[in-house]
């Protein structure tokens, strides 16, 4: 992209007092002023200079008292606070104290935090002892920062001469060198951070003297790469402590017991809360439904009533699926209400910290009534203020609608509240599906992934860098995990080979030979430079690059800015001030001059230089919302379950939600002019327009497994016969759009549905060799085999997938055997195209009873996935001006 001419760069005086003021120069010169003026303060009193101000004091001395005492300060405490101890928070309590491993699954709210932490502490007053005693793991750097706060709380209200710590990519270098010195008692921290703790060779010394982890939010690791990395670091830590508890808490798990396993390993126990706590779960049903839904409107027609939930409620979140539906949904609530300017408030992943944290503490102190927010607030952040959640669009599961209802009325006592709020009429079938699989119980299970070979490399070079490893050892080790329990002699022969000479491929680049044998048979790192960048890239966390986003100088014009700006007011004005992060993919699309939505503004592009968007206020009154890679949110299969037997309850008119009768006129239609499938039938609608001969199919399985199935009908028909389709989808069903006719019943016998073949089809017709191709680039990264740049430097999305994908094309033509090549393919299929479903849905359709209908026009049930396509060429305003003369017609077809 092509730079305009930006305004010099050349420094004001009042640009270089700023910097210095803000820099280790600055800090220097205040402190060497300060003490020339107590100096001279001090000779004209005739006295001797005062001394310095005192250092920061050292780590509080960590003793506790006895057991029976801890213990009862603890009741004391319960007893002033007039709180209940539970039964289950006594069993923890004891299972700690025994020095058993275990799971805690409790609702939200429900004071699992307090059971584990207050169990950790009289396992430590029962085993005194200097040093780092309690490890606490969290998936988020705010969940991390707010547990400090709160067992740090704790311990002080309990008297207790604790300290506790916080160590995350956030944390200073200050903090991180007072660790290094000293640990606190107890240390809050991530598995990145964790990780990159035990790549030091003083590990053993700082973590051997544990009395106790604790992993909290257990459900939102286990299913990733994070919860093996989790598991390989405990696997550490338990080697040099084999007694060591562990114990994981979790709220929503369909499956406990194998989480359970997972964490804890034989031997472990599952204490489930006894705290009975209903949720309020309701939707915001419109006055009137309409009969021909489409998706696009992002519930924003219920703007109003949206405001006036808000008006009633003192503290409310409102959770989006997408950080470009929080971006328009805080854009419409401050144009409704401009009164509310700095009392509303927007929070996503991608706003700089500083906003961020800005808004937690409104959230915390109750001077916001209202975020407009993503899952960046989904997990356990304490916001005591909040009193009711909105889910703004279908939830698309069912633990996350109870994860997210438990961010309300988070404390013992009280009822959490979440109200769903429909994108279009056919969502409000999902939040009654919701409601009922969350009386039923039908959560969503997570398992552990299996034996990732790009995570085993990492740690064999980070374990390598911590003094290195015997080789034997660690096998037996990491095979004591549960990811890894399988892990067989070729697998980790190949691992062994790939860090120390890069594999066949790679041996002949020293920068592959990463871990070398030495005399005495340990396997260390010999490079510094290999170590340095090593400890930068730990972790399993890969993303598209992002590209700051920074004003340029002089680009906040006075007045503008958007209502969000309570801690960017001042630092954000000035040049350089940080917004945020965009994707580099979104900022790519646009040219200098172009306006784009983000952190609640309208913003102009001025340049982009050195991955950094240069902007300024903008004039439009509307701009471009920025696409994340994260925003595809399946549909699970649990939900889905639900959605299938509500519309199968309809036709055998029985409506037994609120959502369902309000839905009754579009499905009276839906109905009348074709079918509403029972459980065991698949509908398939039959029909020809002026844009050719459309077949609609409603499995009712998630977005992502229709594309897939969509693709695989049109590529099994278009190899017997030159055949062109257009292909549209949704949560609900697909389209497939040809210029000539298809006989679907003839090609359904003739095996159109058929498992035959299956995976070889997939590959073929969902392009996964491509898919695998840009998968690569995130195993590649993960293993090391790519770099992202010292900071300052960062490399491109386009340069590291031109890296990753040199080295695909080397693996695939030289080395076709290659572990991380197999684990890139597996990756694409499992995750990105979710081959298991498509294969489960599939089948669900062969056995199934096929009902085949020619409705009269475009069906309720058709309608969305017909607008779905038209948007792909058309541009908003056509395609609402369209769409409304559309529905008009349709409308007059229905009658009244």
């Amino acid at each position: 992209m092509s730079d305009p001419e930006i305004p010099s760069d050349e420094p004001t005086r009042a640009d270089i007092r700023r910097i210095v003021a803000s820099s280790s120069l600055g800090r220097q010169l205040r402190a060497a002023r300060a003490k020339q003026q107590r100096e001279q303060a001090a000779r004209q009193a005739g006295e001797r200079a005062p001394p310095p101000p005192a250092r920061r004091a050292r780590r509080a001395g960590g003793a506790l008292p006895d057991v029976a005492a801890l213990q009862r300060c603890i009741e004391g405490l319960y007893a002033e606070r007039g709180w209940r101890v539970f039964e289950f928070q006594r069993s923890v309590w004891a299972y700690l104290q025994q020095g058993r491993s275990g799971l805690l699954h409790a609702g939200t709210g429900s004071g699992k935090t307090l059971a584990v932490w207050l169990g950790a502490l009289l396992r430590a007053a029962a085993q005194p002892a200097p040093g780092l005693r309690v490890l606490w793991i969290t998936p988020m750097r705010a969940l991390a920062a707010d547990t400090a706060l709160t067992l740090g709380e704790s311990a002080r209200v309990l008297g207790l001469d604790w300290e506790v710590g916080l160590r995350t990519g956030d944390t200073g270098s200050a903090e991180r060198a007072r660790q290094a010195r000293a640990l606190p008692q107890a240390l809050v921290t991530t598995p990145e951070s964790l990780t990159l703790m035990l790549s030091h060779d003083t590990a053993r010394d700082q973590l051997g003297g544990l009395c106790a982890v604790v992993v909290d939010e257990w459900h939102e690791l286990i299913a990733n790469k994070r919860g093996v990395q989790t598991q390989l670091a405990l696997a550490r830590l338990r080697e040099w402590n084999p007694a060591l508890p562990v114990w994981g808490l979790s709220a929503t798990l369909g499956n406990p017991d194998h989480a359970m396993q997972v964490l804890c390993g034989p031997g472990g126990v599952r204490v489930a809360g006894e705290v009975a706590r209903p949720v309020k779960l309701d939707s915001l049903i419109p006055a009137r439904t309409e009969r021909f839904p489409w998706a696009g409107h992002l519930g924003v027609k219920l703007l109003d009533a949206v405001l006036t939930e808000l008006d009633v409620s003192p503290s409310t979140l409102l959770f989006t699926n997408t950080r470009s539906q929080a971006e328009l949904w805080y854009q419409a609530l401050l144009a409704a209400r401009p009164d509310w300017a700095g009392l509303i408030a927007l929070h996503h992943g991608s706003l700089s910290r500083d906003v961020r944290e800005w808004v937690e503490a409104g959230l915390k102190n109750g001077t916001l009534r209202a975020v407009v927010c993503t899952s960046s607030l989904d997990l356990g952040v304490d916001f005591l203020p909040v009193e009711r959640v909105l889910q703004l669009g279908s939830p698309k599961g069912v633990a996350r609608l109870m994860q997210r209802a438990g961010r309300s009325g988070h404390a013992p006592g009280r009822t959490p509240h979440a109200t769903c709020v429909p994108g279009h009429g056919l969502e409000l079938i999902d939040s009654a599906a919701a409601r009922r699989a969350v009386a039923a119980g039908r959560i969503e299970p997570r398992h552990s992934p299996e034996a990732p070979v790009d995570v085993l490399v990492q740690h064999l070079v980070t374990l390598a860098l911590a003094g290195g490893f015997d080789a034997d050892a660690l096998k037996a080790e990491i095979r004591t995990t549960h990811a890894y329990r399988a892990l067989d002699d070729r697998t980790w022969d190949w691992a062994m080979d790939f860090v120390s000479r890069g594999g066949a491929s790679l041996a002949a680049y020293p920068d592959y030979r990463k871990v070398e044998r030495d005399a005495d048979g340990r396997h260390r790192v010999p490079r510094a430079d290999i170590a340095r960048r090593h400890r930068m890239q730990i972790g399993t966390i890969t993303a598209d690059s992002a590209v700051d986003v920074r004003w340029a100088k002089g680009g906040k014009r006075a007045g503008q800015g958007g209502a969000q700006s309570a801690p960017a007011s001042g630092a954000a004005a000035l040049a350089g001030g940080r917004l945020g992060q965009v994707e580099e993919s979104f900022i790519g699309r646009l040219k200098p001059g172009d306006c784009f939505l983000f952190a609640g503004r309208v913003l102009e592009l001025v340049a982009v230089r050195d991955m950094q968007a240069l902007v300024r206020a903008g004039n439009a009154a509307r701009g471009t919302v920025p696409r994340w890679a994260g925003g595809r949110m399946p549909l699970s299969s649990e939900l889905a379950q639900e959605i299938r037997t509500l519309i199968a309850l309809a036709a055998q008119d029985d409506y037994p939600e609120p959502e369902m009768q309000a839905l009754r006129p579009l499905l009276d239609v839906q109905r009348g002019w074709s079918a509403l499938p029972r459980e065991d039938e698949l509908l398939i609608e039959v029909m020809q327009s002026r844009e050719g001969h459309h077949a609609f199919f409603f499995p009712f399985a998630g977005r992502p497994v229709h594309a897939g199935l969509a693709a695989l009908l049109a590529g099994r028909i278009s190899r017997s016969r030159p055949i062109t389709f257009s292909l549209s989808f949704n949560d609900y069903g697909f389209e497939l759009l040809s210029a000539s006719p298809v006989d679907w019943a003839q090609e359904i016998a003739a095996g159109l549905l058929s498992g035959d073949a299956l995976d070889a089809d997939i590959e073929h017709c969902l392009n996964a060799a491509q898919l695998a191709r840009r998968r690569f680039r995130e195993v590649a990264r993960v293993a090391g085999l790519t770099f992202q740049g010292y900071p300052g430097q960062g490399k491109s999305a386009r340069q590291l997938q031109v890296s990753s994908e040199l080295l695909f094309d080397v693996f695939s033509r030289h080395d076709p055997d290659n572990l991380l090549l197999r684990q890139a393919k597996q990756e694409a299929l499992q995750d990105e195209l979710d081959a298991e479903r498509i294969a489960g849905t599939l089948a669900e359709m062969r056995a199934a009873r096929h009902c085949i209908t020619r409705p009269p026009s475009m069906t309720p049930f058709a309608f969305p996935l017909l607008v779905a396509r038209l948007r792909e060429r058309l541009s908003s305003e056509q395609l609402s001006e369209r769409v409304a003369r559309m529905v008009a017609l349709l409308e007059k077809a229905a009658g009244p």
